[in-house]
């Protein structure tokens, strides 16, 4: 039975931890009084945002970066999981000096993306690929090729997933757990101001891991003439740290989604590339009708992509559905993305990456065993996390119900000041690079188990 930690001595510590690192970033502080001026809140995305100021970034290699006060860390952030290649990879470098004198943006098809589209179906068994410039842009397009396909408005998506900054997507993220709704009807909510509220009740959340309260509410939809024109779930929830799908649950839902003529849309976005050559898709062993690609697709360049069936990509090779983009297939991303995939993420890189994740999921449970902290680890290819809670997380009520967000931000202070860089104040999920090394996860074990042994002293 895990040790019950106070609640006093997890704010002590955060707070002493908070004025070493504070004082750590001082430049960051003065360039964020700079920045602030006319960079809203002083950051390019909302994401970017740390209390009291952000850390702003000046260089990184291979599996690390440096901020501008100096301070070097260990990467186990890379970018929300963009940089599995590891930053500045000389081989991505080299495909892009190579096309930048051919050229930088044409708004035509070039021979690269050409190429990568053949290597995408051939690891993902899916024929028709198009391409955009983000993972938003992706599961935006995919939803509309799923309208286009069924003829119908209203979606499902997984209460607690994330995908993307789209207004049909922006529903039913982090809200508190009374606020969640009962667990066979739970409530549409709009992830902040500005989505209309017209549109909220065509994105109707289930949870994750209930294959039951999925199908139970398709035949309710269908009852009232609402039978959703597709699914869109992560085959493993991202955002909740790293949340499993359970024996059985993808399958049941690919045969739910056959049954009522559902499309099933997995959002690969954080899983594409990064768990498995063809991802969640490969690793887990289910097919769906379309999956939606970017962050580690582009090497570090901005590039998403849609694969689907010859049947529901017909829409957009009729005209139907217009899949449209000034950027899509950018000749650069293109030469990254092909070096990417054929020349750095190899078999053997993936070796590598289920090594260096054995060994931190090993590590961590270690330290948690020893100092019998509440918790596990759990991971998968690049990703894995701790999560903070005595009880098994399935989904998001069990992950309102019993995560503790105190030691995730505990967790993240601690490790900062000890040189491993993870997203600010986030639950988010780490993700290796095939360029971190055994000695970059022992440092991430040594600073899980410094705050092990202080909670614990």
């Amino acid at each position: 039975m895990a040790i019950t930690i106070n609640p006093d001595r997890i704010a002590q510590l955060a707070a002493k931890e908070e004025a070493e690192l504070d004082a750590k970033l001082q430049k960051s502080k003065a360039m964020y009084e700079q920045a602030r001026k006319h960079l809203s809140h002083g950051v390019a995305s909302s994401y970017q945002l740390r209390e009291p100021w952000p850390i702003y970034i000046d260089h990184g290699k291979a599996d690390r970066i440096t901020d501008v006060d100096g301070n070097e860390y260990y990467d186990f952030h890379n970018g929300f999981g963009a940089m599995i290649q590891g930053h500045a990879n000389p081989i991505i470098f080299e495909a892009v000096k190579e096309q930048f004198p051919k050229g930088t943006h044409f708004a035509a098809t070039t021979e690269n993306i050409i190429e990568v589209a053949d290597n995408l179906a051939g690891r993902w068994k899916l024929p028709k690929w198009r391409f955009t410039n983000s993972g938003s842009e992706s599961t935006m397009d995919a939803i509309r090729i799923a309208r286009g396909y069924t003829g119908r408005d209203t979606i499902m998506k997984i209460f607690g997933s994330y995908h993307g900054h789209h207004d049909a997507v922006m529903i039913s993220i982090g809200e508190e757990y009374n606020d969640i709704g009962d667990h066979y009807h739970m409530n549409s909510l709009p992830y902040g101001a500005g989505i209309p509220k017209d549109l909220v009740p065509l994105t109707v959340p289930v949870p994750f891991n209930d294959a039951d309260a999925m199908e139970r509410r398709i035949k309710e939809l269908d009852a009232e003439g609402r039978l959703p024109a597709c699914v869109i779930m992560e085959a493993a929830m991202m955002n909740l740290g790293v949340v499993l799908p359970e024996p059985g649950y993808l399958e049941a839902v690919r045969e739910i989604t056959r049954k009522y003529g559902v499309v099933l849309i997995f959002d690969e976005v954080k899983t594409g590339l990064c768990i498995a050559a063809a991802g969640a898709t490969e690793r887990f062993g289910v097919t769906p009708d379309i999956v939606t690609l970017a962050k580690a697709l582009g090497g570090g360049l901005p590039m998403g992509a849609i694969g689907g069936t010859e049947e529901i990509m017909s829409v957009v090779e009729s005209g139907k559905v217009n899949q449209v983009g000034t950027y899509s297939g950018n000749p650069l991303s293109a030469a990254a993305a092909l070096a990417s995939l054929t020349e750095v993420l190899t078999p053997q890189a993936y070796e590598h990456l289920d090594m260096l994740n054995d060994r931190i999921v090993s590590g961590c449970e270690r330290v948690l065993k020893e100092y019998d902290l509440p918790g596990y680890a759990v991971g998968i290819g690049s990703k894995g996390c701790v999560t903070f809670s005595d009880t098994k997380v399935i989904d998001y009520e069990t992950y309102k119900l019993h995560q503790s967000a105190d030691l995730n931000h505990l967790c993240w202070l601690y490790n900062m000041n000890r040189g491993v860089f993870m997203t600010p104040g986030r639950e988010e999920e780490w993700t290796l690079s095939v360029t971190h090394t055994p000695e970059a996860i022992d440092a991430y074990v040594d600073s899980f188990e410094a705050m092990a042994r202080d909670l614990t002293a």
